[in-house]
């Protein structure tokens, strides 16, 4: 990577970083919505904390898997917690869960966005457009993204509202699929990539304890990315530190734009501009938390 970008890489960089921002809160409220809890009580999970669903929901295009496949699909969770969860306390087929987790979304989104929007030719509209880009992705190429890959597999729903789901679950995925291979080119190990991310305040310290790592585990990472010279004595980010955080984010920016160029700057712009409803629905919906580990979602 060079030691600066041209005005136009910027731009473009920052668009795809914008589409990845208004997609993500539509994909993640499937992890929060009590009709998603709901489901997923239904097929057996416990539903006191989200996890139980979460990694059953995430991890059902991968099919009948372990925690070790899982661990490596999902990186930044400790090994510790996902054996927790995978492959889970109920006997539900993958397909069961597909199935379920499509429920879930329709109730969700019609709760959330509301019946007129679920039912609108913008959102038929911006549904279209996704899936656009999400179709790219495979005639680009899926090496190495295995979560990407998992949800391109899965056939499209009828339903527009659904459609923008799954295209944006698939954009997602191909994004962090991405930014795990920056991650490891970084030499940023799963726990280092957490506690660098809270070195830049991405989010307080505390918000990533929820990938259950130890704080045996957090002070060793810490130890080691100091010694690297990236976090001083506090804890907080270097100059080295933040730069590489930075060029870990641009590369990851660079690998996920891909099925942006394929859609074009023209029907991009209109899909984010279709966007900005859905979003401020999904954020004002109060399900999502206001500080996360991905550092994004604030109004």
């Amino acid at each position: 990577m060079g030691e600066s970008m041209t005005r136009e890489t910027a731009v473009e960089a920052g668009r795809v970083r914008q589409m990845w921002h208004l997609l993500e809160p539509l994909h993640a409220l499937l992890y929060y919505a009590p009709e998603a809890f709901d489901e997923a009580a239904a097929l057996g999970y416990g539903t006191a904390e989200r996890w139980p669903s979460y990694f059953a929901w995430r991890s059902a295009p991968l099919g009948a898997t372990g925690p070790a496949r899982v661990t490596s699909a999902f990186y930044s969770f400790s090994p510790a917690m996902v054996a927790r969860y995978v492959p889970g306390e109920t006997s539900a087929a993958p397909a069961e869960v597909l199935a379920a987790r499509l429920r879930a979304v329709d109730r969700t989104y019609r709760a959330v966005l509301g019946e007129d929007t679920v039912k609108s030719p913008e959102l038929a509209e911006a549904a279209a457009l996704a899936r656009r880009a999400a179709e790219a992705v495979v005639p680009l190429g899926t090496a190495g993204r295995p979560l990407a890959a998992a949800n391109a597999e899965l056939p499209w729903p009828e339903a527009p509202h659904l459609v923008l789901w799954q295209a944006a679950t698939i954009l997602r995925e191909h994004r962090g699929d991405g930014h795990l291979a920056a991650l490891l080119a970084a030499g940023l190990d799963p726990v280092e990539a957490l506690v660098s991310f809270a070195a830049v305040g991405a989010a307080p310290e505390a918000v990533f304890e929820s990938r259950g790592w130890s704080a045996a585990e957090w002070s060793a990472a810490r130890a080691r990315l100091a010694a690297r010279g990236l976090v001083d004595g506090t804890g907080a980010a270097t100059d080295a530190g933040r730069t590489l955080r930075s060029e870990v984010e641009l590369r990851t920016d660079e690998l996920a734009a891909a099925p942006w160029a394929t859609l074009g700057p023209e029907a991009t712009s209109r899909l984010a501009e279709l966007l900005g409803g859905p979003w401020l629905a999904a954020i004002g919906s109060g399900l999502l938390p206001a500080e996360n580990t991905l550092g994004i979602g604030k109004i």
